[in-house]
């Protein structure tokens, strides 16, 4: 509730990193690069939602999900040329670093 805090995530998927299973970590990170944090508030929403998820593992193209406000050209340019080594990336820094267990989640939290 505090416009002071910040708010990062990885990805630490339980199963093997592919492009057709990763739309949602793609969206989200898209979202971070490319939107203003009141767009991308209301953008996580939408996609932490279960029918979303159902809806992206059938075939509907993430731009459908996009909120009024959010810049769709930059967010689809972003999304369309992140690559997965970034979401490795994340998985590798979980399960090295902080010990996680494939797919096993964490909050982690640094505040004064």
């Amino acid at each position: 509730t505090s416009s002071h805090a910040r708010v990062g995530i990885l990805n630490n998927p339980s199963s093997k990193i592919r492009e057709d299973n990763t739309a949602i970590a793609r969206g989200i990170l898209a979202a971070f690069l490319t939107q203003n944090n009141s767009n991308l508030k209301s953008f996580l929403s939408k996609l932490s939602k279960e029918e979303t998820a159902k809806s992206l593992a059938a075939g509907t193209k993430i731009v459908k999900f996009l909120i009024p406000g959010m810049d769709g050209d930059t967010f689809e340019k972003k999304y369309n040329t992140l690559g997965l080594d970034l979401i490795k990336t994340q998985q590798m820094f979980c399960q090295e670093v902080l010990k996680l267990l494939p797919g096993q989640m964490a909050v982690i939290s640094n505040g004064r």
